[in-house]
């Protein structure tokens, strides 16, 4: 597939993605442009915690495909950070959430564990593990923090640093109803295989084109339908493990 925001599949500098779409637009019903499937999915032997470990400890050369949104709010950009948890199973998972309506931005959208980070926050690092703990209840006891990737900044004025880790299983996570709606998990194979990353566009080719990923996974009887920002990040992974 060929993206409308890059005329082939080197990773561009930056491409627009997820502006703010009307009330009454569902994203599920936006079109999608094409899917990716011609692009290799990261080997499984590159999903594994050695091999984590090793990418992150020895970082390649690559370029991040998604950094920034179109702006819409007025606030003052606010430096935030995202814990991105690969869980070790036996087929590795990533843990994600799902925003409570009553959030005050991006309420309902699937999303990583985390948030603003505070003036007591040692590091970015830091604050993502208080934001995960806060949010879902999970504790750093079980959390392998391995480094992070380029920030990301949203149509919020956020910039996000996604901090990637490694979490063993045997925790329990108890959402905070005021956060958080849901919590689940996605296989990292999934998600680092293109031929699951669609693409989706507002007036493609017009001069106000807006541009984002989807990558909706059926859990049972749910669709997690994953877009804009965590997509846009996710994406990044899926370059940094695949350059």
């Amino acid at each position: 597939m060929t993206s409308a925001a890059s005329p082939t599949h080197a990773p561009p500098e930056v491409i627009n993605v997820v502006p703010p779409l009307p009330l009454t637009v569902d994203p599920r019903t936006v079109p999608v442009l094409g899917v990716d499937a011609d692009l290799p999915a990261v080997p499984p032997q590159r999903l594994t915690a050695a091999a984590l470990r090793e990418r992150f400890a020895a970082p390649p050369a690559w370029t991040p495909e998604v950094r920034r949104e179109p702006r819409i709010s007025t606030r003052a950009p606010a430096q935030a950070a995202v814990l991105v948890p690969i869980v070790q199973r036996a087929v590795p998972t990533v843990l994600l959430t799902e925003r409570a309506s009553q959030m005050s931005t991006h309420s309902g959208q699937i999303a990583f564990p985390g948030g603003r980070v505070d003036p007591g926050d040692a590091n970015i690092a830091a604050a993502a593990l208080r934001e995960a703990w806060e949010e879902v209840g999970l504790s750093a006891h079980f959390v392998e923090v391995l480094g992070t990737l380029p920030t990301y900044t949203t149509i919020t004025s956020f910039i996000v640093t996604p901090v990637v880790a490694l979490v063993q299983p045997g925790f329990e996570l108890h959402p905070n109803p005021g956060e958080v709606a849901d919590a689940f998990e996605v296989p990292l194979a999934f998600l680092m295989d293109p031929a699951n990353h669609r693409r989706h566009a507002i007036d493609p080719g017009g001069p106000q084109a807006r541009h984002w990923f989807s990558m909706p996974y059926q859990d049972g009887p749910a669709e997690r339908f994953v877009w804009g920002a965590t997509a846009g990040m996710l994406r990044n992974l899926y370059r940094f493990l695949s350059a």
